[in-house]
């Protein structure tokens, strides 16, 4: 007979942790006399790894099931709007300071009277604009340094799609506030290790302070460590590095030179020899990155080439060197040890996919969890779940690479190589010749990207699909036509209507939104 769950134990606090701890909290009634205690153990001694600092739209679902105002979230993380990602130079390389980009959008392309628009866009309908300004408002905001949303739309909503920028330190100790706030019993202490029972189900967490722990379900978020899921449970980890070959980074924090200076509204992905640089605007200052393969460059050639990116303002500045293991482990779910965050895998900095994994997590283990006890099948749901969430996300990542024009470095030479592509993603694109990609082609929920990510990328990087053999099935090409225009019109009118993102950013700070709290949310 199982023994009901009615305590949670989490190794490990940071951004997984406490997005995890937080979220269960709130789910499983963790201030209430009936609910599920949630603990969470962390060292004092372990910093936090600043290199998820963007998200994706899905933050927003999150913060609002946790009941967090949006306006304390963005003061409490350090948060700016987030509006999609600019590619730069990752089609061709540069010629004679000839840059050439591309947007992968946060908001749905328009249709055509709920037609997808991409294949009038695809027969010249929208005449030489890029795929994304041609069916989105939001290119043009976002080269205007617009936000997304005025002061009077609702919390976490607006007619353009949006995610943060943050800091990380400053978000897991807003989220710490806030689950302490839900019901969280917080430990400051060492774990030396897991006893394991005759099962090989971990019976207790040895901890330096407090001696041993026990709980129903063990959460492990320490980290690339991982305590409990690699050390104590043994579970495998699966190399991912023959397809995704950045595997370190360089990092540096770029104050701004006046207190008034724009904020990018985007990420800002510039390819160069051996990798990329991400480009985030905070409100204090830049975060700054160079994700690259020590296989194709050095560790000193990189920080050279993050500085020059940088140009003077990296002159006296510190830059940290971080090691990025590239996989995930062969079963999130073993017995009774549950891995979340970098414990569970990592596919690099790429699309901020590192949140966006810990969220899917959270929200299986708080929706599913298996209060009465009985594990296995919650645990066989949410592997299968996450294994399809992992490789969605490499075929995602990947695809972003594997179209590149550039042959200025084995790098770029190496990731365009078919071997280097899984079997997967290499169908898709090769059905995508000949056809626009479908919401078909994406069958499950637990599918992390939808059709119009892919469009953005594909067509961002000059992929070509042939229609020609199928012309009788797009027969609106007036309608589109008079679509795109009107399209390109209301861009420039809401480019001037939406305000200028650090003026609305000052406002969010200064004084909130002006629309009530979601249900359950603390104001501050």
């Amino acid at each position: 007979m199982t023994k009901p769950i009615n305590e949670v134990l989490i190794v490990g606090g940071g951004t997984a942790g406490w997005i995890t701890a937080a979220y269960l909290a709130r789910k499983l009634g963790a201030n209430r006399p009936d609910g599920v205690q949630i603990t969470l153990i962390e060292s004092s001694e372990i910093g936090i790894i600043g290199v998820g600092e963007g998200t994706i739209p899905t933050i927003q679902t999150t913060m609002r099931e946790i009941g967090i105002d949006e306006a304390r979230f963005m003061r409490g993380a350090g948060a700016t709007f987030k509006q999609g990602i600019k590619f730069v130079d990752w089609t061709t390389a540069p010629v004679g300071g000839s840059h050439s980009h591309y947007y992968h959008s946060f908001s749905r392309p328009h249709t055509l009277g709920g037609l997808d628009l991409a294949p009038y866009w695809m027969l010249g309908c929208a005449g030489d604009a890029p795929f994304s300004e041609a069916v989105t408002l939001q290119d043009t905001v976002c080269e205007a340094g617009k936000g997304p949303k005025l002061i009077d739309d609702p919390q976490y909503s607006s007619p353009l799609g949006y995610a943060y920028h943050f800091d990380a330190g400053k978000l897991a100790t807003l989220m710490r506030d806030v689950g302490k706030e839900l019901g969280v019993r917080h430990l400051i202490g060492n774990v030396e290790g897991a006893r394991l029972d005759e099962t090989g189900a971990i019976a207790a967490i040895v901890t330096r302070e407090h001696g041993e722990l026990t709980a129903g379900l063990y959460v492990d978020c320490s980290g690339f460590s991982a305590k409990l899921i690699g050390e104590a449970m043994g579970v495998t980890f699966v190399d991912d590095s023959d397809t995704l070959f950045v595997n370190r980074a360089v990092a540096i924090q770029v104050p701004y030179d006046r207190a008034d200076a724009p904020v990018a509204t985007t990420t800002i992905s510039t390819a160069h020899e051996a990798g990329w640089t991400w480009d985030i605007g905070l409100p204090e200052r830049r975060g700054v990155g160079y994700v690259y393969s020590n296989n194709h460059t050095s560790d000193d050639r990189a920080e050279e080439v993050l500085r020059a990116y940088v140009g003077p303002a990296a002159e006296g500045l510190n830059a940290r060197q971080l090691k990025l293991p590239i996989g995930h482990r062969q079963k999130l779910w073993v017995k009774n040890c549950v891995a979340i965050g970098l414990s569970g895998g990592f596919l690099e900095p790429l699309e901020a996919t590192g949140i966006m994994l810990i969220e899917a997590a959270a929200w299986m283990l708080g929706r599913l969890f298996p209060r009465s006890g009985d594990l296995a099948p919650t645990a066989a749901q949410f592997n299968e779940a996450m294994g399809l969430r992992y490789k969605g996300v490499l075929d995602f990542i990947k695809l972003h690479y594997c179209l590149t024009q550039r042959t200025d470095n084995d790098f770029w030479i190496d990731n365009a190589r078919p071997e280097s592509i899984p079997d997967s993603l290499r169908a898709l694109l090769e059905m995508w010749k000949t056809r626009a990609p479908d919401p078909f082609d994406f069958g499950t929920v637990h599918d992390s990207f939808e059709v119009f990510n892919y469009q953005y990328v594909l067509y961002g990087m000059g992929f070509k699909t042939d229609l020609s053999a199928n012309l009788s099935a797009y027969p609106h090409l007036e309608a589109a036509r008079r679509e795109f225009a009107r399209l390109k019109n209301a861009a420039g009118r809401a480019a001037a209507a939406m305000p200028d993102h650090r003026t609305l950013l000052d406002e969010i700070y200064r004084s909130g939104f002006r629309r009530p709290t979601p249900l359950g949310a603390a104001a501050r």
